[in-house]
């Protein structure tokens, strides 16, 4: 039997005090987007894309059109935000600097909402993490910066037959350090830039050139509260190379990367808001 009350799992309810912290978070958000040159978009419920934007597809929510042609709640907005600016907007705007406050829904009956960047056609990383830490410190939250790459625990995996990617998703740093590589076990253990010098000249020439986009980027940032973490890897559909997250204990606040999209380099991010609302309101 369900009550009246019931709603299901994974949905989300804001009211009274909850609902007013949601308004401010979005608020501010959007406050700092517009002032940064960033113009609002709010795209369909339904798509017949997502599938590409997302690595699981049992997370899809399905339905279908009146044509029964397969479609989907939105998973997730970056891929159909980029496709829509450039295949249907096109010819109306040159504006390439998109933002989005809305949720995401997967299966069963999972809800998320989110505020998303996406700066099309740029490659500079810092751009949108400047915004994404602006948003959190107006917000008084000062989470710590994760730096990634996704190409380095790619590289590796494929240098080293005893490595899978499923050794950098969970972090098997026994089996790293079995391998006795010592750019690797320096590797392990680097978390900050000053530690790039340190193993540059002894890595792979391929490991190199991706370090250094990291350096670069934490340079760019001048963050004092961030952590390099070269051998992070989370299975993505676009964010395959420099790759954030804002993090605070087991939180994650937001993260975002460079991707591309038909050989057009982009960057974006999305704030998680209810964990930011979360946070808040504790």
């Amino acid at each position: 039997m369900i009550f009246e009350h019931e709603i299901p799992n994974g949905s989300k309810l804001y009211f009274g005090e909850s609902a007013k912290v949601k308004r401010r978070v979005e608020s501010i958000a959007s406050e700092v987007l517009y002032s940064k040159g960033y113009e609002e978009i709010v795209t369909p419920l339904f798509s017949y894309h997502q599938h590409l934007s997302i690595s699981d597809e049992k997370k899809l929510v399905r339905l279908n059109d009146e044509k029964n042609h397969n479609i989907s709640l939105r998973a997730d907005s970056t891929i159909d935000v980029v496709r829509i600016i450039q295949k249907r907007l096109g010819r109306n705007t040159e504006h390439k600097k998109w933002f989005y406050i809305q949720p995401v829904f997967t299966y069963p009956t999972e809800e998320h909402y989110q505020v998303g960047v996406e700066y099309i056609g740029q490659k500079s990383l810092s751009s949108v993490l400047g915004i994404a830490k602006e948003i959190l410190d107006r917000l008084e939250i000062k989470p710590l910066i994760q730096i990634s790459n996704m190409q380095i625990p790619k590289l590796i995996s494929d240098m080293f037959e005893e490595l899978s990617l499923e050794d950098f998703r969970h972090v098997n740093i026994e089996k790293f350090l079995s391998l006795n590589v010592e750019w690797l076990e320096k590797l392990v253990y680097l978390q900050n830039a000053k530690q790039i010098d340190e193993v540059i000249s002894i890595v792979p020439e391929s490991i190199k050139t991706e370090l250094l986009k990291m350096k670069e980027l934490c340079s760019e940032m001048a963050c004092e509260n961030s952590v390099m973490a070269p051998l992070y890897y989370a299975e993505m559909l676009y964010y395959d190379e420099l790759f954030f997250r804002i993090i605070e204990k087991n939180e994650v606040y937001a993260r975002g990367g460079r991707y591309k999209n038909e050989e057009l380099n982009s960057v974006g991010f999305a704030i998680y808001t209810d964990v930011v609302c979360e946070a808040l309101t504790k």
